[in-house]
């Protein structure tokens, strides 16, 4: 007995210095060396901050509905851009698609160099009606107070269309002629799918079979304490992102009086469906947090190190830790949102049909199809009509070993070397999504500092951005964008 209690000692020994040999060897740090820092460009701050404002003062709104487009507000960004970046108008050609969205480029000297494609959107989403009194400024007002900028799209995403035309307003003025060619693509319709903008944005730069060294979109962020055990702010550059569906749920049956109800009424029937959608998750995927974790585990403390490098063991663990937490959950799995739900128009009044929708964000690996049949023998009731509607497939994964991926990862830590840079999976939908057909290389990511609180603000409540995090925004297209042309 003796002898069987050392040798359970002597496992439980060595297994624990196992774990500990792995944790503090399994992670090496992999970041950029920055041998020579960028030297920043001198910008007019208040000039820059005024066109900015302008900026946001244009109500360039994207609604589901189509019907309630304002294309003058569109129009008026347009001219805006004209007024605002001459020299951009004057020395690039520019291609208006689809009657709103902008395809700008600067053709380089050397014709053997792919050209590289920057992006962002020109559309917000709306404001909520119910929250409009909780905003501390007004959502088009663009103020600027105490050394922040107020309003809808200073995060998503005039902050990208506006910075990338200041860098390269400011390059122009350098007489600065690239080798390498330069395009700037402006979707309208982001907010909405991208299908009346990027999507054909995408389409006229392939029937002219233009590909692409790199193209960079909005996506990746900094953050700060958001990633589990790194105290440092991590800049992270999204290399894939996740799809999109939204599956209707319709259930039809007669209507009548209230007094008089059946044994399920249609909303019955639905609220029963969607118990059963919220019951029956997807499952788990850690692949994406790993290769985050492969880039700054070495930074990590020990209780967070622990178990990430030893997931043979610590895995169920794991997962059920990171499921806790919303944010944490979507980068492993599918995830599902109950989002909307309608009924009778009135309270005594049976529902002669009741609707809701399911908003699905895909992880790669998973489909639409997988989804919907994965929702469909839940539900498993053939009176609920599923019905599939605003989609896009999940992204494949960009190389973090390409020039494009290297170049940001670069750039980032030149410009503050305290940053740790990781790739990472985006957790909504972006206008890259549909370029992959014209480049393996598709990254997201945009110089800008989020928190756990600021986070909110993307199409949340009191949208807003620091002055200081505007102009180093600019300060990282202009360095992206100057390189790049350099080849």
């Amino acid at each position: 007995m003796k002898k069987i209690i050392i040798a359970f000692a002597v496992v439980i020994l060595v297994l624990i210095g196992l774990l500990f040999y792995r944790a503090n060897s399994f992670y090496s740090d992999q970041q950029y060396v920055v041998e020579s820092p960028i030297t920043t460009v001198n910008i007019d701050t208040q000039a820059a901050l005024e066109r900015f404002s302008q900026a946001i003062q244009i109500p360039t709104i994207s609604y589901d509905d189509r019907s309630q487009f304002d294309q003058k507000a569109f129009l008026a960004f347009q001219q805006y851009l004209k007024t605002s970046f001459p020299l951009v108008h004057q020395k690039t050609s520019l291609d208006v698609i689809n009657g709103y969205s902008l395809l700008y480029h600067l053709k380089g000297s050397d014709s053997t160099l792919k050209p590289a494609l920057f992006m962002g959107h020109m559309d917000v989403v709306p404001v909520d009606e119910a929250t409009a009194e909780q905003w501390q400024q007004p959502p088009f007002s663009g103020k600027v107070i105490d050394g922040v900028v107020w309003g809808r799209g200073t995060i998503d995403d005039k902050i990208s269309v506006v910075a990338l035309m200041e860098s390269m307003e400011m390059l122009l003025a350098q007489n600065i002629q690239p080798k390498r060619s330069i395009y700037f693509a402006f979707g309208h319709d982001e907010e909405a799918g991208g299908k009346d903008g990027a999507k054909q944005i995408a389409a006229f730069l392939a029937k002219q079979n233009i590909t692409f060294e790199f193209v960079l979109d909005e996506g990746g962020v900094v953050t700060q304490d958001m990633l589990p055990g790194v105290a440092e702010p991590v800049a992270v550059i999204g290399i894939a992102e996740k799809g999109f569906v939204n599956l209707r749920l319709t259930v039809n049956a007669p209507g009548g009086h209230s007094s008089q109800p059946p044994a399920h009424t249609a909303a019955g029937i639905l609220a029963q469906a969607i118990v059963k959608v919220e019951a029956n998750p997807f499952t788990t995927d850690m692949r994406f947090i790993q290769n985050t974790f492969k880039h700054i585990g070495f930074a990590t403390d020990l209780a967070t190190r622990l178990p990430m490098s030893n997931l043979w063991l610590f895995s169920p663990a794991v997962e059920s830790m990171m499921l806790k937490s919303p944010s944490s959950a979507a980068s492993i799995r599918t995830s599902t949102a109950v989002t909307m739900l309608k009924g009778s128009s009135k309270s005594n009044i049976l529902p002669t049909q009741a609707e809701a929708v399911v908003n699905f964000r895909i992880l790669p690996g998973d489909t639409i199809q997988s989804v919907t049949q994965h929702i469909t023998k839940a539900i498993g009731d053939p009176n609920v009509k599923i019905e599939a509607f605003m989609t896009n497939e999940a992204s494949p994964v960009s190389s973090t070993e390409t020039y494009g991926y290297q170049l940001i990862e670069q750039t980032i830590r030149r410009l503050d070397q305290n940053l740790l840079v990781a790739p990472y999976l985006v957790q909504g939908g972006t206008d890259a999504s549909n370029f992959y057909g014209l480049s393996d290389n598709v990254y997201r990511f945009m110089m800008v500092r989020l928190n756990p609180q600021t986070m909110k603000r993307f199409h949340g409540v009191n949208e807003q951005i620091a002055v200081e995090d505007y102009m180093q925004a600019i300060q990282f297209y202009y360095a992206m964008v100057k390189q790049a042309g350099e080849g």
